[in-house]
């Protein structure tokens, strides 16, 4: 069974890993949770089976007074490698 990432946002900066759990226990098993420091943002990994219903059931639900944003976590984008220090090219000393 493959698991998806599921990106949940807009979270009270108090929300704690269990109540973060208990609100997705519903859907299946859960394989991680991860809450982004005091970002108000987190990230439960659920079956792909039960990711649709978890979104539709939790997405603009009130959650420790706050108004949840549940949608499937997208891959971080590359930003790109070379290194782009601001240097080579241009400049240098004129006598």
């Amino acid at each position: 069974m493959a698991n998806k990432t599921l990106y949940v946002g807009n979270m009270s900066y108090s929300t704690t890993e269990s109540e973060l759990r208990s609100l997705f226990e519903p859907f299946g098993p859960i394989a991680d949770i991860r809450i982004i420091g005091d970002k108000g943002f987190g990230f439960v990994e659920i079956s792909e089976e039960q990711m649709e219903a978890a979104i539709e059931a939790t997405n603009g639900k009130e959650f420790g007074g706050r108004t949840l944003t549940v949608n499937e976590a997208k891959p971080k984008p590359d930003r790109g490698g070379g290194g782009g220090r601001g240097y080579g090219g241009g400049g240098g000393r004129r006598w």
